[in-house]
């Protein structure tokens, strides 16, 4: 008999909510879209990444209207004042549900699944279901996500290497790091790629291996020529000036002041069509979630 109460009260309270649910009539036609979301670049020559990348997406999804989002305030501001307008990630969203957009499926440009993608997911989630609002929103993986990704990755830097590498030549990539865990993924891609190349090295600016570590590998094995290239989807701030930059602290200052000779391939990841095809098979996933 409790129970039964129970029951009918629960009922009693919810009755005019499923009321409520009821009278917005007929279901929502379903509307479907695509967000692409990056950190962002000031630097002009990293743009022709989000235009490769939002090119491809284009020719594979012609029917699917294409929105952006750069997750880094800083740059957002820096091209607000160049009178370039780019939306953070809820801004995009909330325009997104306010043009009535059903199912929305998120693909970021992020190499791992870092810090920034954990707060891209919980950004993201936090505006499914909302009423009236978008009723599904799927996360596409960043581009090293699997054993599958670090199979297709290793295959598509090989092949992205320049023809002219000797192969006494080391080619050094460097990423950007990071203190979450998923900062492992850089060794794992090191230890995939040297199984097929054994000069090919993988450091971070911020995580591990540092370019100390890189650095001691590469005189263990008596390279005197390295070819260095970023491993980020874009080759902006981080590529030209720590990499490749003037600077006492660069890439390129501290090695070549230890002896070597540097040459440098300043394309991001992004700007290679068999990178985009990975990111491109993760969003297909996720729109067919």
């Amino acid at each position: 008999m409790k129970k039964q109460l129970v029951s009918l009260f629960l009922i009693f309270l919810l009755f005019p909510v499923i009321a409520m649910a009821a009278g917005h009539g007929h279901p929502r036609e379903m509307k479907q879209g695509i967000l692409l979301v990056a950190f962002g670049s000031s630097v002009p020559q990293a743009q022709v990444s989000f235009d490769n990348m939002d090119a491809r997406v284009k020719k594979e999804c012609p029917n699917t209207p294409v929105h952006w989002a750069f997750t880094s305030h800083i740059i957002r501001k820096k091209l607000a004042k160049q009178g370039r307008q780019l939306d953070s990630v809820a801004m995009a969203l909330s325009k997104m549900m306010d043009q009535g957009f059903t199912h929305v499926a998120v693909q970021s440009l992020h190499t791992i699944r870092g810090e920034e993608f954990d707060d891209l997911v919980h950004t993201a989630h936090a505006f499914a279901g909302m009423p009236g609002g978008i009723e599904k929103i799927s996360m596409g993986a960043p581009l090293l996500s699997s054993p599958k990704d670090m199979e297709d990755v290793t295959a598509a830097i090989i092949k992205n290497i320049p023809a002219q590498r000797k192969k006494t030549d080391a080619f050094v990539l460097m990423g950007h790091g990071t203190p979450h865990p998923s900062n492992a993924f850089y060794a794992a891609l090191m230890f995939s790629l040297q199984r097929k190349d054994p000069l090919i090295f993988v450091g971070t600016v911020e995580g591990a291996p540092t370019l100390d570590d890189i650095s001691a590998m590469l005189k263990e094995k008596n390279i005197k020529n390295i070819y260095l290239t970023p491993f980020m989807s874009v080759a902006g701030d981080h590529a030209r000036n720590d990499l490749a930059g003037d600077e006492a602290d660069s890439w390129k200052s501290i090695l070549q002041g230890q002896g070597f000779t540097c040459t440098f391939v300043l394309k991001g990841t992004a700007e290679y069509d068999n990178m985009i095809d990975i990111w491109v098979n993760h969003l297909k996933t996720a729109m067919a979630d």
